[in-house]
């Protein structure tokens, strides 16, 4: 919620000195550099620094060798960080005989196996002392694909409302389904689709019913903690199908897969996070809600995530909260619809993190919503916005079930609503989530026509006037009135197909910004007779610029 969670980022190394290449996941540039700078003091490794582990093994005999000091350093450095699994590490192998090897030899090698993915080759594995990990890298390098850190996951308290502007935003409440377009009889969106919840659990709320949410156990029990943020699942739920009034969910007919990942301290991990993806594919779930990450991955999230898309399923994650110019995994990874935070007037949340990776954007200030006891509170945060788009998901495939769940993820985002620039940007993605033309678009008396946007480019000095066509059906004789500063000007728009847009712009005299008094420009969008806009509300805009200063 406000809260989302600490999240953690990686890429693949292939960490090289004259013994040993380790394809390792890094987690950010100062780790990469170390590990850059320990390579180049391994001459002649330099120029094998990026080689796969195949290419090291035909270097040599690898088990002669030995861990340069530097490299030793970085891999300490690399397993010890605060934000990952005390002496833990996940390790990955080439091929099942490999794989077979270790699993044999685990224990007189001094390390423990936690948990497995067999079908993936993978292993979480615990150690004493980073000298035992270290011997049976060099020991048996030529089994290995990676090598990486158990990073943790967790949802971090709320940030203080003093440290973000708060000021000109405006909560939901309970209206943000209407927001969204989602009106009328939902008791079918949603039904024969089951969403997978990867979260603190799910637990027993009246806006659920009886029957919905079943529950698979990945060794933290089924039931939610009882800490300040274990609702955290229970909420994320009732967003994406909840159907109570004072609790209700984008897709009331879906049914519910629980699958708790956090511990008792509210910490989860990437290896936990990642079994649960395999858990809820290969029990049915065609979306996957996943309202938590980190700014760090590894090569188990990679083919957890190719394992779940591969087969049909859509992954919906939260883009995160800490007012970012990257995403957090797994939204970060293009195969994830990611999906950022907007308040009730469209505007993007302060904390939401925007990026190039970034879906789509739904709400996410002040939503109503379930909680821990059957109570309703009102949340903030990407966490809140993911489940609208996997309820949208669900919804879309129970209306038209010869859709695939990419097929279904791929409408949800072709009819979003326009926001901020035009097209595809870092902060809006391809706009905000819009479930009535999502639902309605093969319903040709659905229409709405809006002004998405407005803005002032300086280098241009134009005002930009964003018009949409939300509705289903092409709109002709459209009329957009301006107002500058007291004077009207018409123009008639070319005729627009169904989300489609035009931007209208305005040149704008520099010299009335710079005078004492704002300069304020309302839009006023004129729909064609006999078109019956479903939205009026959105047919208006004000803007008001004012000097540099002022």
């Amino acid at each position: 919620m406000k809260n989302v969670l600490p999240q953690l980022a990686a890429l693949a190394l292939g960490a090289a000195c004259a013994a040993l290449l380790l394809g390792m996941w890094v987690s950010d540039r100062d780790s990469a550099q170390r590990l850059r700078e320990a390579r180049a003091a391994a001459a002649p490794a330099e120029e094998r620094a990026n080689r796969s582990l195949d290419a090291a093994a035909a270097a040599g005999p690898l088990d002669a060798l030995a861990l340069s000091p530097e490299m030793l350093a970085a891999l300490q450095q690399l397993m010890t960080r605060a934000d990952s699994r005390a002496r833990e590490a996940i390790l990955t192998f080439k091929d099942d005989a490999g794989y077979r090897r270790f699993l044999a030899r685990a224990n007189e090698a001094g390390l423990v196996i936690l948990d497995r993915l067999d079908g993936l080759r993978h292993a979480r594995v615990g150690y004493d002392t980073l000298s035992a990990l270290e011997r049976e890298l060099r020991q048996h390098a030529g089994d290995y694909a990676t090598i990486s850190a158990n990073y943790t996951m967790g949802i971090p308290p709320p940030p203080p409302k003093e440290a973000r502007d708060t000021a000109n935003l405006v909560g939901f409440a309970n209206r943000a389904l209407d927001y969204l377009g989602a009106t009328g009889d939902r008791s079918a969106w949603g039904r024969g689709v089951t969403i997978a919840v990867i979260d603190t659990g799910i637990m027993p709320d009246p806006t659920f019913g009886d029957g919905r949410v079943r529950y698979y156990d990945l060794g933290f029990g089924v039931a939610a903690g009882q800490g300040a943020e274990d609702g955290h699942g229970t909420a994320v739920a009732a967003v994406a199908a909840g159907a109570a009034n004072d609790a209700p969910g984008i897709a009331p007919g879906a049914n519910l897969l629980s699958l708790r990942v956090t511990d008792a301290t509210g910490t989860s991990d990437l290896f936990t996070v990642s079994r649960a993806i395999l858990a809820a594919t290969d029990s049915g779930a065609k979306v996957i809600n996943i309202s938590l990450g980190g700014y760090a991955t590894s090569a188990t999230l990679d083919a957890a995530i190719d394992y779940a898309t591969s087969r049909g399923c859509v992954i919906v994650a939260a883009a995160g909260n800490d007012q970012a110019a990257q995403l957090a995994w797994p939204a970060a990874d293009p195969r994830v619809v990611s999906v950022g935070a907007v308040d009730a007037l469209g505007q993007q949340v302060t904390f939401s993190n925007s990026g190039p990776q970034l879906s789509l954007t739904a709400p996410g200030f002040e939503v109503q919503t379930a909680w821990l006891g059957a109570r309703r509170a009102l949340v903030d945060g990407t966490s809140v916005s993911a489940p609208f788009v996997s309820g949208a998901v669900a919804a879309v495939l129970s209306q038209d079930p010869s859709l695939t769940a990419q097929q279904a993820a791929r409408v949800v985002m072709q009819t979003a609503s326009e926001a901020g620039l035009p097209g595809s940007d870092p902060d809006f993605g391809h706009g905000i989530l819009n479930v009535g033309l999502a639902l309605n678009r093969r319903n040709p008396a659905y229409a709405d026509t809006a002004i998405a946007s407005q803005y002032y480019d300086p280098a241009t000095k134009q005002m930009n006037i964003v018009v949409q066509n939300r509705g289903a059906q092409p709109v002709a004789g459209l009329w957009l009135d301006i107002n500058t500063a007291g004077t009207v000007n018409s123009q008639l728009l070319s005729p627009l197909a169904s989300g489609e847009t035009a931007v209208v712009k305005v040149p704008v005299d520099p010299a009335m910004i710079s005078s004492a008094s704002p300069l304020r420009i309302a839009t006023e969008l004129r729909n064609p007779l006999g078109l019956n806009d479903r939205n009026r509300t959105n047919n208006r805009r004000a803007s008001t610029l004012t000097a540099p200063g002022k």
